[in-house]
């Protein structure tokens, strides 16, 4: 598994919009190849919104970052400033242990 962590602030738009808007476009992320699961982030008081992606591995998580999507949805979009795009191996043993895999 990996994890990958997606932030970024909102500029142009508000709560509600982007909400409305990520209800639109949950399912495509839902037919993703290789994502287990995606949570949404949202901190209001501090505009940070994102998400918190579970990848089957690195390799499925590389092609959605290398995708169309991926631009469109986040690297081009004049809604979302300071982005910042993390990853992380998961260590699965002990993870396992406190009920991941």
């Amino acid at each position: 598994m990996h994890i990958q962590i997606i932030n970024f602030n909102l500029e142009g738009i508000g709560h509600e919009e982007y909400v409305e808007i990520a209800n639109s476009v949950a399912p495509t992320f839902a037919q993703l190849p290789g994502l287990v699961s995606k949570v949404w982030l949202s901190d209001q008081d501090k505009n940070t919104y994102g998400g918190v992606y579970t990848w089957e591995n690195r390799v499925a998580m590389e092609n959605f970052t290398s995708s169309d999507l991926f631009a469109e949805a986040l690297t081009n979009n004049p809604n979302f400033v300071n982005l910042s795009v993390t990853d992380f191996g998961v260590i699965e043993s002990p993870s396992k242990i406190t009920g991941v895999g």
